[in-house]
């Protein structure tokens, strides 16, 4: 979230946070009243607003609740909270294309509005507790970590000796998620009961599809199964990260990091475990935990990689062996790996198609420039300069077949539109231009 919480927010937040953290052992007993407090409810569609996103099942969108009145909707939400009549609706669930795999989708829950709000009002009371109780080695979805950190962190255990890396992949970890199990946790600090009774509810709620016919099917899945948190809702990422504590605090209290000095970096259902020559023993003993968790292993994917002979994928970066521009001396570093080089040029390209040619080159150019400034923020790590160099080269050539096509002009256009155009007139951003001296 980017907003910042009003005072009486925060201060309730920090309040919350120092009491969990001085006494780790204490249960919450008094949430849910502060989940329909005013202000909080108020912030909390604030920060689903500044979010965007599509209607859920109902079709209400931000539009509406504003046409309808936003007090006027917040105070009839509330009285819904603090009668306990509210009932969360169905989830609609799409399937999002994988990028770079041609045929593969993930699923994605899109709860109502109304169930976003609650969620997040619901968080913001939640998140300042378990932040407590989340490991230093977990880093998604937390204030003050980023994925980055995570790259970075498992680069400094490569340098430090851990060369051989289970890369380690879940089968539908978010919806492989046990109830009963996940339940204990958020208990183990919770004894709310009216705050416990609201998150079952969203774990079991119905879920919506629209089959190859345009029908629309509801299955409760979820709540017959017993497992499953879907991934898009806002309390989605707090409950997956507080059940993955548990296989990351169980590593460390069963003794297998000292043991095996086996090193866990994990974000969100990524993950690595860096060892020092004990991969195959901290294979088997993550198996058998990940068993007892109820999650699903998929061996396929899962793998031990030797590195600096062999290189692995991690969060978008590539991490081996790299070689010095300057030396040509090699070395462990990261680098953006040739997946994530084949996505954003296929974004540019799909920016920049001839469907796009009735719209203003301004307008285009300021698209790609958020595009490719947003994707150099996050590839800064490690010798990127082979990386931006093949994407400027590819958003040269898109937009000046862009600008034939609109322009109706024969030929490639580097003439009627050099780099000088396209630099300085149109504005478009140059990554190279952006490149440290790496090693």
């Amino acid at each position: 979230m980017n907003l910042q919480p009003p005072a009486k927010v925060q201060k309730l937040q920090v309040a919350l946070h120092v009491k969990a953290k001085g006494s780790p052992a204490y249960r919450f007993y008094a949430l849910y009243d502060k989940v329909y407090r005013e202000d909080i409810l108020l912030f909390a569609y604030r920060c689903c607003k500044a979010n965007g996103g599509a209607p859920g099942v109902d079709g209400q969108d931000f539009a509406d609740i504003e046409t309808y009145g936003l007090e006027r909707w917040l105070g009839e939400l509330a009285e819904e909270l603090r009668s306990k009549t509210y009932r969360p609706q169905a989830v609609r669930r799409v399937l999002i294309p994988k990028p770079g795999r041609p045929g593969r989708t993930r699923p994605l829950g899109i709860p109502t509005t109304k169930d976003r709000v609650v969620q997040t009002a619901a968080l913001l009371v939640l998140e300042p507790i378990f932040e407590v109780d989340l490991q230093p080695e977990q880093y998604a979805y937390r204030p003050g970590r980023s994925a980055l950190d995570a790259v970075r962190h498992v680069h400094s255990l490569l340098n430090t000796g851990h060369t051989e890396v289970i890369d380690a992949d879940l089968s539908g970890y978010f919806d492989s998620i046990p109830h009963a199990e996940l339940m204990k946790s958020v208990a183990r600090r919770l004894s709310d009961r009216h705050m416990l009774h609201l998150i079952k509810m969203w774990l079991q709620a119905p879920v919506e599809e629209v089959d190859e016919r345009g029908h629309k099917q509801r299955t409760t899945r979820n709540k017959d199964q017993g497992r499953g948190c879907p991934q898009g809702a806002p309390i989605s990422p707090l409950l997956s990260n507080l059940y993955m504590r548990r296989f990351v605090l169980g590593w460390k209290v069963l003794g297998h990091e000292r043991r095996l000095a086996a090193r866990i970096v994990n974000y969100a259902d990524d993950m690595v475990i860096c060892c020092r020559g004990t991969a195959q023993e901290a294979m088997t003993a993550m198996r058998a935990m990940m068993q007892k968790l109820k999650l699903i292993v998929n061996e396929a994917k899962t793998h031990v990689c030797r590195v600096p002979d062999e290189s692995f994928d991690f969060l978008g970066y590539t991490i081996g062996r790299c070689y010095s521009t300057k030396t040509g001396k090699a070395y462990i570093g990261t680098r953006p790996s040739q997946q994530k080089i084949q996505r954003i040029c296929c974004e540019i390209s799909e920016m920049t198609s001839r469907r796009w040619t009735l719209l203003d080159a301004a307008d285009r150019v300021a698209r790609l420039n958020r595009t490719l400034v947003g994707w150099a923020n996050y590839f800064c790590l490690g010798p990127v300069s082979k990386a931006y160099r093949a994407v400027d080269n590819h958003v040269r050539h898109r937009l000046r077949q862009w600008l034939c096509a609109k322009h109706k002009v024969k030929g490639q256009g580097t003439s009627r539109f050099p780099d000088e155009y396209l630099d300085q007139t149109l504005g478009l951003v140059k990554l190279q231009s952006r490149t440290r001296n790496f090693p």
